[in-house]
């Protein structure tokens, strides 16, 4: 089993007008990777207000065989998504790395997690690193410094999320939930 670090907790304030109420989309957003794989819930409402539900990151073992990494990370995005029941899950995509076996590894580490989003009949969102960057920050060439700053601000923390890899995995979140392909909220009637 991986060890999970598990950053903030924040709960879900759900206000509902006089005649009826919106079902947030939720959005499981994850910066992939063998060693450190990190992760962001966000909720977001009708209106644009996205709220931060939970963020982390998944940890293995280095000196692990990597088919073991793989399922402790398989095992960890299984285990949120069957807590948060996200309707979306948004992951950066691969990048081009100078070392061709690192993007071979992460190219491994994205496929169990796409397997865990597809067996679990999520809707799967993917963004190349440059992209989420862009939308968060308004350019693609942002260092994690200044994602973890706007995240914190887009989403009104008081400190920025922590490591930089769960700061990036509700980048991802961010960006599925700001994107105009997100469908609209459900609007569900009130119980009288």
């Amino acid at each position: 089993m991986a060890d999970r670090a598990v950053g903030v907790l924040r709960p879900l304030s759900r206000r509902s007008s006089s005649a009826t109420t919106a079902k947030p989309t939720v959005v499981l957003g994850i910066d992939p990777g063998t060693a450190v794989t990190g992760y962001g819930v966000v909720s977001s409402d009708m209106r644009g207000h996205s709220t931060l539900v939970e963020c982390g990151v998944i940890r293995t073992a280095a000196s692990q065989p990597l088919p073991k990494r793989l399922f402790d990370i398989y095992e960890g995005i299984s285990e949120l998504i069957a807590r948060h029941k996200p309707d979306r899950v948004a992951v950066e995509s691969v990048f081009y790395a100078r070392n061709v076996r690192t993007t071979i590894v992460l190219g491994h580490a994205r496929g169990v997690i796409l397997l865990a989003a597809q067996a679990a009949g999520i809707e799967i969102d993917e963004y190349p690193p440059a992209e989420i960057k862009k939308v968060i920050t308004g350019t693609g060439a942002a260092t994690k410094a200044q994602i973890q700053f706007m995240v914190a601000t887009l989403l009104r923390l008081k400190t920025p999320p922590q490591p930089a890899d769960a700061a990036d995995g509700v980048a991802a979140a961010l960006c599925s939930c700001m994107s105009p392909r997100l469908p609209r909220p459900i609007l569900l009637q009130e119980p009288k």
